[in-house]
């Protein structure tokens, strides 16, 4: 009697505890992630997926990385799994993620398709929009367990969104041209959240039209688009050489006004909270573009 007494007992004081439901996030391909418990061991497919776990709280939890993945710094010591275009599977594998965080538009698709077929749980990031990123960060805190710390730092990212756009989406439009790389010459089109950063700004992106995330244009394009500024990334903190080529083309209005800036493409090509320090730099050059026509009917009138 004691006996089933206990029993009895016991089972009362399961039914009365709590149960963790399970854990099940979308991501951008559309596919479901299911997880029984919080994900402990991530493994990061793209240098801005590790950007994003850190700032939400979840960096302990990484145990794969890829290269370039390097901030914050403590992110640079991680184990490696090649770069975000060329995945070292068998290294991921090998370290038994119970969740894989993925780049829908950097990872190659056969990469992530194997990745599953073997079993792995493989969430796809893909933030198209500045907004978007807040969102993404509540997902990953879902999957982490570390939704305190992802809430909180979405609605800081949203606030801080919300105050650039007050200051500068209606301010007068500047048309842009964003140059990624000199040969290809290489921009953005609409879709490309650094696209998005322009608009913020109350730029145009002249080549917005263009099909492709990424595509290529002729010198003689960027003439006949003829930008009031230029804004180069690079690969690197310093300011690319290959910005001031422009300044043999001195029709360009960019090249006249002495419109040609530089962002740090961490800053602007990562979807994450820091893509607003970006923004914040290239809405202060535009600004400065927007005063440089102040200045300029200011000395026509003078010269009259």
């Amino acid at each position: 009697m004691r006996f089933l007494l206990s029993l009895l007992l016991v089972a009362a004081v399961l039914v009365c505890l709590p149960t963790r439901a399970e854990i099940v996030v979308t991501d951008a391909s559309g596919v479901g992630i299911r997880l029984a418990a919080p994900a402990q061991r991530i493994v990061s497919l793209s240098p801005h997926i590790t950007e994003l776990l850190f700032a939400v709280g979840a960096g302990d939890r990484i145990v794969g990385n890829v290269d370039y993945g390097n901030y914050p710094p403590a992110a640079r010591a991680l184990p490696k799994v090649g770069d975000y275009a060329n995945l070292d599977l068998e290294g991921v594998v090998a370290l038994k993620p119970d969740l894989v965080m993925g780049w829908q538009s950097g990872n190659p698709p056969a990469a992530v398709a194997r990745l599953r077929a073997m079993g792995l749980q493989v969430h796809l990031s893909e933030p198209g929009r500045i907004e978007d990123i807040a969102g993404e960060m509540e997902r990953i805190g879902r999957l982490a367990g570390t939704e305190a710390a992802a809430n909180a730092a979405a609605t800081a990212f949203r606030e801080r969104h919300a105050r650039l756009a007050a200051r500068y989406r209606q301010r007068p439009p500047v048309t842009v041209f964003y140059q990624i790389w000199k040969q290809p010459l290489m921009t953005i089109n609409s879709k490309q959240i650094i696209s998005d950063a322009i608009r913020l700004c109350g730029g145009r992106n002249v080549f917005a039209q263009l099909q492709g995330m990424a595509p290529t244009v002729s010198v003689e394009a960027v003439i006949a688009a003829n930008p009031e500024v230029i804004v180069a990334s690079g690969m690197g903190e310093s300011r690319p050489e290959w910005l001031d080529d422009w300044k043999r083309w001195n029709t360009l209005t960019a090249v006249a006004r002495d419109n040609l800036y530089f962002v740090p493409p961490d800053l602007l090509q990562r979807h994450t909270p820091r893509i607003l320090d970006g923004a914040e730099k290239l809405c202060a050059h535009l600004e400065a573009a927007r005063g440089k026509r102040t200045l300029g009917n200011e000395r026509g009138k003078a010269g009259k």
